[in-house]
């Protein structure tokens, strides 16, 4: 059972997570590619937006996000490398 979102006290961004990888992902995909997947998530899925002083926004997951996310990046990686009809 996963805490709820209110009750989170901790959040990972993708740059956190892509940190040791320079613009590559672990899954050797670009970030710009990561953020795509991960624009696919809801708030109920583990991800939020972080807001600073400016209008700038920052995209936060929850130790669930990351564990969704990873999922959906399996789910992505395999239907790329389907042959298409």
């Amino acid at each position: 059972m996963r805490p709820p979102a209110n009750r989170t006290r901790r959040v990972s961004l993708i740059a956190r997570k892509n940190a040791r990888w320079g613009d590559r992902t672990a899954y050797g995909e670009s970030v710009d590619w990561l953020y795509d997947v991960a624009n696919e998530m809801e708030t109920e899925d583990g991800v939020f937006w972080v807001y600073g002083v400016g209008d700038d926004g920052v995209m936060a997951f929850t130790d669930f996000g990351i564990e969704n996310l990873v999922e959906l990046i399996k789910i992505h990686k395999d239907l790329k490398s389907r042959p298409q009809r």
